[in-house]
């Protein structure tokens, strides 16, 4: 007997299951690219080869790209003369895949409400929205925890649409949103990301620095928070 809701009696993959690991692939492509095949299969528990066949399939459809790299060595080794690691990446199609929802609709409500109550009336939208979206999250209550909110921020960004992960980077740590799902709405209404970094920075304690944001153009956005505070150097030119 065959079941339709997975697999079929000799163990095959239906076309739904097909579809998820697909999707699945492409979340990785989105949130961690570019990614080797091995990469993606050790993320899934899929062997390289199964992964390999989505990702062609995925070519095919122009949602994905190759990039090539050259393996990177390690210190006191020497240079590596094999072929270059071959790594995937979402096109800018397959980015599409992940969608704007209802940008216009959002633009026009959001312009409305302008007209009627003013800028304050949409940064006060802008701080409900966000705090909605890191409900339950766990403000910073010591030094050493920046991190371990860091990452349920991601998490909450994650669940909504982001497709963020966290990255440590110097003395800081770093949320990267690999996806923004009102990114085109955010280029008209800054004040949609302005609220995201005042979020954050109240559960971190600390001042935040947008270092990047996909409503600028960028094609990811980041946002930096240091884990030491800098220190002012005196101006020598100056005197003081």
């Amino acid at each position: 007997m065959v079941d339709h809701g997975s697999r079929t009696t000799q163990g095959t993959e239906t076309r739904p299951v097909e579809g998820d690991t697909r999707r699945q692939i492409m979340l990785l492509l989105l949130k961690h690219g570019p990614i080797t095949a091995s990469e993606l299969g050790d993320r899934l528990g899929l062997s390289a080869a199964g992964v390999r066949r989505h990702l062609d399939i995925l070519e095919e459809e122009d949602l994905a790209e190759v990039l090539q790299r050259r393996a990177r060595n390690r210190p006191g080794t020497a240079p590596s003369r094999g072929r270059p690691a071959k790594s995937f990446r979402l096109t800018d199609r397959g980015r599409e895949h992940f969608g704007h929802a209802y940008d216009n609709l959002a633009a026009e409500a959001l312009e409305a409400l302008r007209a009627t109550g003013g800028d304050e009336a949409v940064r006060e939208f802008a701080r409900r929205r966000i705090g909605q979206i890191f409900e339950g999250v766990t403000p910073v209550a010591d030094d050493e925890a920046v991190e371990d909110t860091a990452r349920e921020l991601a998490e909450a960004f994650d669940r909504n649409g982001y497709a963020a992960t966290v990255t440590r980077a110097g003395t800081g740590v770093q949320i990267c949103q690999h996806h923004c799902p009102v990114s085109q709405v955010a280029a008209e209404h800054p004040e949609l990301c302005e609220a995201e970094h005042e979020a954050i920075s109240s559960l971190v304690g600390l001042h935040v620095q947008p270092l990047a944001s996909i409503a600028d153009g960028h094609g990811i956005c980041t946002t930096n928070i240091p884990l030491t505070p800098t220190t002012n150097i005196p101006d020598e030119r100056s005197g003081s």
